[in-house]
């Protein structure tokens, strides 16, 4: 039952009793109280399952209770006993499910049975495996080329799953590897090699023990990646300088209640966690970041000047590294002024925080997709890597750079060979190992697909997993070009309302969830995944599948290759599917860092794939750790109206990519509800609205397309001037697909030039308390 729409003040800690009474109501209303709960003790074990969640890592797979409140959400969401059966669609049109909610689609239950889309009865209808992998290879064998398919994969798939999805489109002959990195941490993937040498982060968790500042950039590990409030909580207590930047004032980044920590829990206290937190304008984290290094500069140049010791770390900065004059001379010409106007903080703020980095031994840098998710996107993560290399905090414990990746699995999925942009040396060994040589040309990423469905370039599309027709930018204007499609084919474990997307013929393919058993030929089977610190480990289901009719995401690849491929194929893909094993052994063979693969994943924790760049090895083309120059400080070249307003889009709590646990967000005081928009008092005042008012976000696009997201509640909520919220993917539509970072192409969900106008439906609903 939704909740009664509600705005409150929620003045409780984040965590603690009110994260174990949300789990203990998720695992209820999905029908499974004790079920759900007996599974949770299995998740994140040795011989259990990785959470399918965020890609937050565990110390080593041993605690009987390091599971959070989103991820057992996550949990009690596959593991329901609601089931999305034939009946079902039986019963409702695609136009009538075409009217739910996303919510109310998703809690219809797990998909039981491959379904094919019926347009004589608009309704989906049940097909048999066979037939549904002969549909797809028809449609794909009749393309006038390979490049007319692409390829999707969600962060959630394993690795042996997304390494035999890209073999197979490889050997298919398409290039084409749309993907969730595309629209997340792509600026990291290109950003990071350039400036250290590898495209992830340099931190391990054992780092967050030793490190003597933490600062947080961008990032709500609250609600995103929940399990890291473990290592910042006992950072915190141990007298850790934990500091944060974000335009929201968010619960987990002030306050946590560890419900691991039976003292706060049964005392009701609590540990501060940033002191303190800094509400950046949106778009000027490279303000901010600019001003931490140009009062680092300035603190050096007195260091200097009263022969006193320095405050970069030269000895460091000499041997490892190019690019730190022309730093240095862009910092000396960017003024104060217009660093607190683009930053929204004071020159004094960024100098007190520039003397707690200058003062600390080790530093660890966090960023998430506040600081991606940009036009600039690459530029801003070079610039955190800017920030580590002034005093050499990469390269030793308790420092270096981490990026806090969203999905599971979506590194891992990047590791072995979900890309639009192959290296010719693993290509090779792709050739070398099943005897077909994969082309070398680039495919299409996110955008570049979504630019070839309004083209008409793009005729079959097949999603492994995720919400593809709700997650990407500009979506009204692309779910029309998606109808016009030849084949869609989803991969999911629930209905969501990309399957109701469809193209002209359409399919949705029920597979095994991250819990459940995988038996194949040799009996049950393990997958792997790598967390945000690069560690592998393995994952093994303990329920039973959800229906007999479900296949194993491996087993769909394997059987559409098959299908699509006949007697052409060089690869074995029976034999791969019968025993993982043989797939990792595949793998290992393709991409050497995964040496003695099957017998490191047997060892409890998994190992680590090797970061050269925390061993100070840079793998770059100069051979040394570059500084890179950002020129200026805007991150956007729009310039709105003067009415306009920098929106960012973001997650509530009970959300986890697309997936709705509930209409609520806690921790923001927003119950039973997703369409309000959070704007602070001051620029309520300026347009002569009300808090509860409705009105409509219209984007401040230039190419003439009117976006608008219409009948938003507006919320009073403490933020930055020229700011305002909406919730992700609701707010999506008022993202041109132009407006994406030209070096990584990540679309610009986290800074939308906009302008607030009055509803036609406007309706006062009444006086309430405004968020504190």
């Amino acid at each position: 039952m939704a909740e009664r729409k509600s705005i409150r003040v929620y003045r409780e800690p984040a965590g603690g009793w009110g994260a174990l009474k949300a789990t203990g109501k998720a695992l209820a209303e999905q029908g499974i109280p004790v079920f759900g709960a007996r599974t949770l003790l299995r998740m994140n074990q040795p011989e259990g399952f990785d959470c399918p969640g965020c890609a937050w890592p565990d110390p080593k797979h041993t605690s009987s209770f390091e599971f959070c409140e989103n991820g057992a959400k996550a949990v009690a969401w596959e593991a329901t006993s609601a089931r999305c059966t034939p009946e079902f669609f039986a019963n409702h049109t695609v136009t009538e499910l075409s009217a739910w909610e996303d919510f109310d689609l998703e809690m219809v239950g797990r998909l039981t049975h491959p379904m094919m889309y019926d347009a004589a009865s608009d309704r989906y209808v049940s097909i048999s495996w066979d037939n549904a992998f002969a549909l797809i290879a028809a449609h794909l064998n009749a393309l006038d080329s390979p490049n007319q398919a692409d390829f999707y994969t969600s962060g959630r798939a394993s690795n042996e799953a997304a390494f035999l999805y890209q073999l197979f489109a490889r050997e298919y002959g398409s290039g084409n590897f749309p993907d969730c990195s595309n629209m997340c941490h792509e600026a990291t993937s290109v950003g990071l090699p350039e400036s250290i040498g590898v495209g992830k982060g340099t931190v391990l968790l054992e780092d967050f023990d030793h490190a003597d500042a933490i600062f947080i950039f961008g990032q709500n590990p609250g609600t995103n990646s929940p399990r890291m409030m473990t290592s910042l909580h006992d950072a915190a207590r141990r007298g850790a300088r934990i500091i944060s930047f974000n335009p929201f004032r968010e619960r987990a980044l002030e306050r946590f209640q560890a419900p691991q920590n039976p003292i706060e829990m049964v005392t009701l206290t609590w540990t501060a966690i940033s002191n303190p937190l800094y509400q950046v304008r949106v778009g000027g984290d490279v303000a901010a970041l600019k001003g931490i290094m140009k009062a680092i500069v300035e603190a050096d140049d007195d260091a200097i000047a009263n022969n006193q010791p320095r405050k970069i770390d030269v000895d460091f900065i000499q041997a490892h590294t190019l690019g730190f004059e022309a730093l240095v001379d862009d910092l000396r010409k960017t003024g104060w002024d217009a660093i607190e106007h683009n930053s929204g903080l004071r020159r004094s703020d960024l100098t007190a925080v520039a003397n707690v980095y200058m003062e600390a031994k080790n530093v660890i840098l966090v960023y998430g997709m506040g600081v991606t998710q940009h036009h600039r996107g690459t530029e801003n993560v070079q610039q955190m890597a800017n920030l580590a290399l002034m005093r050499g905090n990469i390269g030793r414990p308790g420092a270096g750079v981490c990026p806090v990746r969203g999905h599971s699995n979506v590194q891992g999925n990047r590791t072995v060979g979900i890309t639009e942009k192959p290296a010719q040396e693993w290509l090779d060994r792709i050739e070398q190992t099943f005897g077909f040589k994969p082309s070398p040309q680039h495919g299409r990423d996110v955008v570049a697909t979504l630019e070839a469905m309004l083209s008409g370039d793009c005729k079959v599309f097949i999603a492994l997993g995720g919400n593809f027709a709700t997650a990407i930018p500009d979506w009204p204007r692309l779910q029309k070009a998606m109808r016009n499609l030849a084949l869609t084919v989803h991969i999911a474990t629930k209905l969501n309302r990309s399957h109701l997307v469809h193209a002209k013929e359409a399919l949705i393919l029920p597979c095994l969830g991250r819990t459940e058993v995988d038996i194949q030929e040799t009996g049950p089977q393990s997958i792997t995944v790598e967390d945000s610190m690069s560690m592998v480990h393995a994952s093994a289901g303990i329920n039973d599948p959800a229906s007999e009719h479900l296949m194993s995401e491996p087993a769909i690849v394997a059987g559409i290759a098959r299908a699509t491929l006949g007697d052409k194929t060089t690869v074995p893909w029976e034999a791969l599917v019968a025993d993982y094993d043989s797939i990792r052994d595949a793998i290992e063979k393709v991409f050497p860092q995964f040496e003695a693969y099957n017998a490191r994943i047997r060892v409890p924790g998994g190992f680590h794939l090797r970061s050269t760049a925390r061993e100070r090895i840079w793998a770059t083309a100069t051979g040394k750790a570059n500084f890179a120059v950002f020129e200026g400080l805007d991150e956007d070249p729009w310039h709105g109206e003067d009415d306009g307003l920098w929106l960012t889009t973001m997650r509530s709590h009970d959300q986890y990519n697309t997936t709705l646990y509930s209409l609520s967000d806690r921790y923001r005081g927003v119950f039973g509800q997703r369409d309000v928009v959070f704007v602070n008092a001051q620029e309520i005042a300026k347009r002569n609205l009300h808090p509860g008012d409705l009105v409509d976000l219209v984007s401040l696009s230039n190419d003439g397309i009117e976006r608008v997201v219409r009948n938003l509640k507006v919320i009073e909520y403490q933020l930055p001037d020229g700011c305002c919220g909406a919730y992700y993917p609701e707010a999506n539509p008022l993202v041109p697909l132009y407006a994406y970072d030209k070096r990584s192409r990540t679309p610009s969900y986290k800074s939308v030039p906009v302008r607030i106008a009055k509803s036609a439906r406007n309706i006062v609903s009444g006086a309430w308390a405004p968020q504190s």
